[in-house]
């Protein structure tokens, strides 16, 4: 199924990406200050990525009735926005446990998006 494709797609592009975000930290807290703007860049491109990959979530909810992949995405892309907003306003002592957690459930999500069917013709396969 399309659908299952483009999301499987999403959620491997989202975890290569936020693996990237402590990275970035890394290299600013290191002391080279291009790091903090790699990392803006990096937050933009991980919030997009998930917005897009909940969208996707909406269309296999619609398509196949299956929530829980909506409410898993739903779950990550609200800490990453809690996440965002607190980086933006320098409030590191929720900004970095709320990475952790995020990186966390974010790798659960990737790992049942593979394991388990998206759609009724691959639980039929199965």
């Amino acid at each position: 199924m399309v659908t299952g494709t483009v999301l499987r797609t999403l959620v491997s592009a989202h975890v290569v990406t936020i693996f990237a975000q402590p990275v970035f930290a890394g290299v600013y807290l290191s002391g080279d200050f291009d790091g903090l703007s790699w990392h803006a860049i990096g937050a933009n491109v991980v919030t997009s990525i998930g917005y897009l990959q909940l969208i996707a979530t909406i269309v296999l909810w619609v398509r196949t009735r299956r929530a829980w992949p909506f409410l898993a995405t739903l779950a990550v892309v609200a800490a990453e926005t809690v996440q965002y907003f607190a980086g933006l306003d320098g409030a590191l002592w929720l900004h970095f446990p709320l990475g952790v957690l995020t990186i966390a459930g974010l790798v659960v999500l990737f790992v049942a998006m593979w394991r388990q069917p998206l759609s009724r013709a691959e639980a039929s396969r199965a």
